[in-house]
């Protein structure tokens, strides 16, 4: 089943890879473990806050992969050891993933009180002008032929 796309609209040059990062968006998983917090802190800057109760530093992983920030957690079930007459803190493993604009650079990620907090900052590159020179064609040559030599 193919999908209809406003990004095919042959306007719009060099799109392409917006619907592949859209895909990912939508694939996404809709699971609310763990909550996080996205807030603007400065013009360019970004602050993704996500609740980590329980993990230790050595628990959590913070990567880039393409342009996918990936937050992961695995804590080790020393349920085994201990006997619980009431569970009601899981310790599960968690994946959590962020597709990142163009431009978003992770400037660095610390832990506070159960708080996960990435830095994120965006930058905006100036915008260039450019004149492009248009050659005026030789008199009475409208068309250029290329010989293509089939020996070769």
């Amino acid at each position: 089943m193919s999908r209809i796309s406003g990004l095919n609209n042959p306007l719009l040059l060099g799109f392409e890879n917006f619907e592949r990062i859209i895909d990912q968006v939508s694939k996404a998983s809709g699971e609310g473990y763990p909550p996080y917090n996205i807030e603007q802190t400065g013009e360019f800057a970004l602050r993704i806050t996500i609740a980590v109760a329980g993990f230790s530093l050595e628990d959590l992983a913070v990567t880039t992969e393409d342009n996918q920030l990936v937050v992961r957690g695995h804590q080790v079930d020393d349920s085994i050891e201990r006997v619980f007459l009431h569970r009601g803190i899981a310790s599960r493993q968690f994946q959590r993933s962020f597709v990142l604009a163009e431009g978003i650079e992770i400037k660095g990620a610390a832990m506070d009180n159960g708080l996960l907090h990435i830095e994120l900052e965006r930058h905006v590159p100036e915008p260039e002008v450019r004149t492009i020179k248009i050659e005026k064609s030789p008199a009475g040559n409208k068309q250029k032929t290329i010989e293509v030599d089939a020996e070769n």
